[in-house]
């Protein structure tokens, strides 16, 4: 398959021989399959085929390929060569690619022999396993239990028995005065939830949650900013439908515009998730909740254009697909990104300017239309009450009609 790309028999020659030479052709396959047109993939196999010849050169075989020796590589590029665009992605998913079909050893991990990364990982499988947490949630909370337990730690030995009531204090209020509130939250919930494993385990002899101070609830103190209804439509026509990325741009806005989508939600959809038949669309949220949601009439309509002019041909089964090789999923970021750039098209200056402004502005469009706040609830999926009651702040009308005369206020 490295013909696909070359011509030079000469060159095709050379990348068959030596440590990776049987490999290369499979690999070439790879860079087809995920979409790497032919001048982008020339450059990664390029790569290969010098790492090939430097193996060859060292005497190194297949299976001492490991992150020490794509290090040794890459130095000894730098002193022969000015441009090293793609040699990092192109060794690292070369080392991806023969670890997945077993070729080579699995990547060492050192910090699993410190004691801090063992507690922080056994906390992490409790957190999946027992409180059946999502990664993202798991992902949030481990940086935490990490500053915490720092210094903690000596001659391979973590020191949990001298852990005091002070100590959890101190370390909640000097991060509340170093960083926000949002993050003062996070702290607090994951020194509670951390505390009762440790006990849980028998790593404490007495639970210290109590001793995580209370810090001020701050949740919806601002108002949600949102979009009018015209501004809204504004950011849809913003997108240039006569090309690939306008059509996936415009189907993606219309998902998180028309029913309220998060973004991790449009890029964890799948083409099965999709029912065409019945108009429905399944829908997978937070904590593993699965929800059925009607597909309206202008977004079905949008995303099969996608689908059917737009999305490349390629085996990962997302919705939504990038336009540049490799033919993958977007990430949440990027689906925010897709918001940004519209905002910035129609010259709209919002005040936020992520994926769940859209979200909100469905929510205040159908509580100013009449929707009470549990209809609101349910089409956006909230799984507490007080989440949805932050959107009667909004319809500043009706909050006016309840307002009470000032006593001794103009009249």
């Amino acid at each position: 398959m490295i013909d696909y790309f070359f011509s030079d028999p000469k060159f095709i020659r050379r990348c068959r021989s030596g440590p990776l030479g049987s490999h290369l052709d499979a690999f070439a396959r790879l860079l087809v399959r995920q979409g790497y047109t032919r001048y982008s993939g020339q450059s990664i196999i390029r790569i290969l085929a010098q790492l090939n010849q430097w193996m060859a050169a060292k005497g190194l075989s297949l299976q001492g390929l490991n992150e020490q020796q794509i290090d040794a590589f890459r130095k000894h590029r730098r002193k022969h060569l000015r441009s090293h665009h793609g040699e990092r992605g192109t060794c690292q998913l070369l080392l991806h690619t023969l670890r997945e079909a077993h070729l080579i050893a699995e990547a060492s991990d050192p910090t699993l022999c410190e004691p801090v990364e063992r507690l922080v990982r056994s906390y992490a499988g409790y957190l999946a396993q027992e409180r059946d947490l999502s990664q993202t949630t798991i992902g949030h909370r481990l940086p935490v239990v990490r500053e915490f337990l720092s210094g903690r730690s000596e001659s391979k030995k973590l020191h949990l028995e001298a852990l005091r009531p002070e100590d959890v204090s101190r370390f909640v209020l000097r991060t509340v005065q170093e960083r926000g509130r949002d993050h003062a939250q996070l702290v607090t919930t994951t020194l509670r939830s951390f505390l009762d494993f440790l006990y849980l385990e028998g790593r404490l002899k007495s639970s210290l949650r109590a001793a995580v101070p209370t810090v001020a609830n701050w949740r919806h103190l601002d108002l949600p900013g949102f979009l009018e209804p015209e501004q809204v439509e504004r950011l849809l026509q913003s997108c240039d439908r006569s090309n690939i990325g306008g059509r996936r741009d415009y189907a993606i806005l219309l998902l998180l515009a028309r029913l309220g989508l998060r973004a991790h939600e449009v890029r964890h959809l799948t083409l099965d998730d999709i029912k065409w038949a019945s108009g429905e669309v399944l829908i997978r949220g937070k904590g593993g909740r699965e929800d059925r949601l009607p597909l309206p009439s202008d977004v079905g309509q949008g995303v099969a254009a996608y689908l059917k002019e737009g999305r490349p041909p390629c085996s990962c089964r997302r919705v939504f697909i990038r336009l540049l090789a490799p033919q993958e999923g977007l990430t949440s970021s990027t689906i925010g990104s897709v918001v940004e750039r519209a905002l910035a098209r129609a010259q709209i200056c919002a005040p936020h300017k992520g994926a769940h402004l859209l979200r909100h502005s469905l929510a205040t469009r159908m509580l100013r239309g009449g929707a009470s706040l549990t209809q609101i609830g349910q089409i956006l999926r909230h799984q507490r009450t007080d989440t949805t009651e932050i959107y009667a702040r909004v319809d500043q009308n009706a909050l006016r009609a309840l307002a009470q005369p000032w006593p001794g206020g103009v009249q």
